[in-house]
């Protein structure tokens, strides 16, 4: 809450605290890759990078932790609403009218769908959270998280009748339903030439390699190499 002086009362590991424990209850049931797991991954691993980069690491671990606070894919592709969740959250706790704005910024332009049109938005903040949420696209996690959700939404793991696209506007990727495997191509095979900090540039390397090697085992089982 706000105490006589318009100054936050909660101390900033209060306010961490409390905001995971709201995401995490509020994540319960979801789909497992966009859970709380994820999140608690991206919020870990925007920690780490924190260490290297000169940010508000209030605002980072909070972008962290409320940049899925409901993802629009699970809601009709409204990206309105989990900006303004992590706004009405953000508020019930008191926090500052500055914070807040930074966060629902962060939670706003985040995701890698954004990418296809200009930048509305940027900051050292937005650049660690963004970060830390692509690298958990990647590696194998990252391949982990693409076959989840691609069962979720009932499509085929590989076409090779429908060859990938990755050079889509905004509205084609969002709607898309195509393979699985053809994901790979159109987001996470870019990741690593994406990423904003000298950190998440280190730790995308390796995951980016192993995907790769990951793709050349599958094509060669898929023909029935031995």
């Amino acid at each position: 809450m706000i105490n006589g002086n318009g100054m936050d009362s909660l101390n900033p590991e209060q306010i961490i605290l409390q905001t995971a424990d709201f995401v995490r209850s509020s994540l319960q049931g979801a789909e497992s890759g966009h859970d709380w797991w994820h999140v608690y991954r991206v919020w870990r691993t925007a920690r780490h990078i924190c260490e290297t980069e000169k940010v508000d690491r209030l605002v980072v671990e909070l972008g962290a932790l409320l940049h899925d606070i409901a993802d629009a894919k699970f809601h009709s592709g409204d990206e309105s609403v989990g900006p303004a969740k992590a706004k009405a959250w953000l508020e019930s706790i008191g926090v500052s009218a500055t914070l807040v704005d930074h966060v629902v910024q962060i939670v706003q332009n985040v995701s890698f769908k954004n990418s296809f049109l200009p930048a509305r938005f940027t900051s050292p903040e937005l650049a660690v959270v963004q970060d830390a949420d692509r690298l958990d696209a990647l590696g194998a996690i990252g391949i982990a998280r693409t076959f989840q959700y691609g069962g979720f939404k009932n499509r085929e793991i590989y076409n090779p009748e429908i060859p990938p696209n990755p050079d889509q506007t905004k509205e084609a990727y969002k709607n898309s339903t195509a393979p699985t495997l053809n994901h790979f191509y159109e987001k996470l095979l870019l990741l690593k030439n994406r990423m904003n900090t000298a950190t998440g540039r280190q730790m995308a390397v390796a995951r980016h390699e192993f995907m790769e090697k990951y793709l050349e085992q599958f094509y060669q089982e898929w023909e029935g190499h031995f």
